[in-house]
């Protein structure tokens, strides 16, 4: 459909709202705006696909400075254009990159470096990446913001707090700033501060759409190293968890932040891990794990379905969940282990539990039947995910703990000490490393205090992003 340029500012200004996998789009000359997704470029022509699914063809030359150069950056790496990781751990939360075609060996100097963003402010968020932009939050300046990047260029795009964050309020001996990763759906992205203020922003231009405080509002507490969660949207719901007598887990309207409901019989405190949806016997409920117990609750009413001790679980739980075949495995540090339980209707029942996987908080996934992550003191596991007994492990010297991700059969693993990351097969049959390098850049942010590299990769589009506090790197992985 060819659309004559006296017809863009009509066009732009129908307004229609985004679908999360959009982006906004302006005119040069009006300052009109319209969300579309980017289709193509060729001759000098934009291809733009509206949510209602009609496409028209742009100059290139009505559009504005920012919108010509993502134009251009997507049409060479088309894969990141269709690119979606729009939460903490991806779209099904289990830390699996969807890409396919990837280096299975990396040059002695690792794959080439994009682009770097040095001004992504204190914090630990991993990025979530949708319709060509890469969300992450960090405190700036006294703020914690959501910060939004170009994912093509890493060119700094607007960024809009959330909340204060005075450092107070929450242990900071490991650094400040937000800890979990933003969550982006449907034209807009929800965010939280280590305080607890959780708010809606339009992933457009970062305009507050509404807000709430988790502790003056549900009665929550902050964790001693401050609220760490990403938060869930499921449908027409975002759900978080305040924890606290007012009901642990909370429900809202996502578009008008109205509560929905709160967890009835539930009212441990938040800890560090982020609820996982599961669909259990026709019934969808989500899975959170608190300090002492793992619960799930329904997810049109907030009651509890059931609940499984954990009484292992000391000083602080993060690690999040993972659920697969009606089954949830769960573990944390400071000694706890690993355990899985079955979930039956309103039951669960414990399979097996052991100390194979103390994970602490570089997160765990499953691939192919195997649990890996890195256990304290037994550095990178293996684990069968039906029994629970160790496969394989390696440790030494770069490879003590850390965190890991999966892309196209590979562990992408990157090392808290070192700040080197490395590619392994994620294979039953054996530690196998196929290329490591160090970031190329260490942030004094992290400086009089005891943090680590602790920002979970992520792989999307052919890329691999990678985080060092206010240091945000870009690598192309895809050859």
């Amino acid at each position: 459909m060819k659309i004559h340029p006296r017809l863009f500012p009509a066009i732009l200004a129908l307004g229609l709202a985004g679908s999360g996998l959009a982006r906004t789009w302006t005119d040069a000359q009006s300052g009109r705006t319209i969300e579309a997704e980017f289709i193509g470029l060729e001759d000098g022509t934009v291809s733009l696909e509206r949510a209602d699914g009609k496409t028209f063809n742009i100059p290139l030359s009505r559009l504005s400075a920012a919108d010509q150069e993502f134009a251009k950056g997507q049409a060479a790496t088309p894969a990141a254009a269709a690119a979606e990781w729009p939460t903490w751990r991806g779209p099904r939360r289990d830390d699996r990159s969807p890409d396919t075609g990837l280096l299975k060996e990396w040059p002695a100097d690792g794959p080439p470096l994009l682009w770097t963003f040095d001004d992504a402010g204190k914090g630990y968020s991993s990025p979530a990446i949708s319709g060509g932009r890469l969300y992450v939050t960090g405190s700036r300046k006294g703020k914690a913001q959501v910060i939004c990047l170009d994912a093509a260029t890493g060119k700094e795009i607007w960024g809009e707090a959330i909340g204060d964050d005075p450092e107070s309020g929450y242990n900071t001996g490991w650094g400040g700033g937000p800890r979990g990763a933003p969550t982006v759906s449907d034209g807009m992205v929800y965010a939280m501060s280590a305080n607890g203020e959780f708010a809606c922003l339009s992933a457009a231009d970062g305009s507050r759409k509404w807000r709430k405080d988790l502790v003056k509002d549900f009665g929550g507490k902050v964790p001693d190293w401050g609220y760490s969660e990403s938060p869930l949207v499921d449908g027409d719901r975002v759900v978080v968890t305040p924890g606290g007598k007012d009901g642990a887990i909370v429900a809202f309207d996502k578009k008008s932040g109205k509560k929905l409901w709160a967890s009835k019989g539930l009212e441990d405190d938040a800890q560090y891990s982020s609820l996982v949806p599961a669909d259990v016997g026709g019934k969808r409920q989500y899975i959170q794990l608190f300090m002492n117990k793992l619960a799930g609750v329904d997810a049109e009413s907030g009651e509890v379905v059931w609940t499984s001790d954990w009484k292992q679980g000391r000083t602080a739980v993060i690690p999040t969940p993972v659920f697969h075949d009606g089954k949830v495995y769960v573990t944390s540090g400071y000694g706890a282990g690993s355990k899985q339980v079955k979930i039956d209707g309103g039951k669960a029942e414990e399979i097996w539990e052991n100390k194979v996987m103390k994970n602490h908080h570089g997160g765990v996934l499953l691939a192919d039947g195997h649990i890996f992550g890195f256990s304290d003191g037994g550095g990178l596991v293996c684990q069968d995910f039906e029994t629970g007994k160790q496969v394989w492990n390696k440790k030494g010297e770069g490879i003590q703990k850390g965190t890991v991700h999966y892309a196209d059969g590979m562990l992408y693993c990157m090392d808290e000490e070192e700040g080197s990351v490395f590619l392994v097969d994620a294979s039953p049959v054996g530690f196998l490393e196929h290329g490591r390098f160090k970031l190329p850049q260490e942030t004094k942010l992290r400086e009089g205090t005891q943090g680590k590299v602790w920002t979970h990769p992520v792989v999307i589009g052919g890329r691999l992003y990678l985080r060092d506090q206010d240091l945000v790197f870009c690598y192309d992985v895809k050859g």
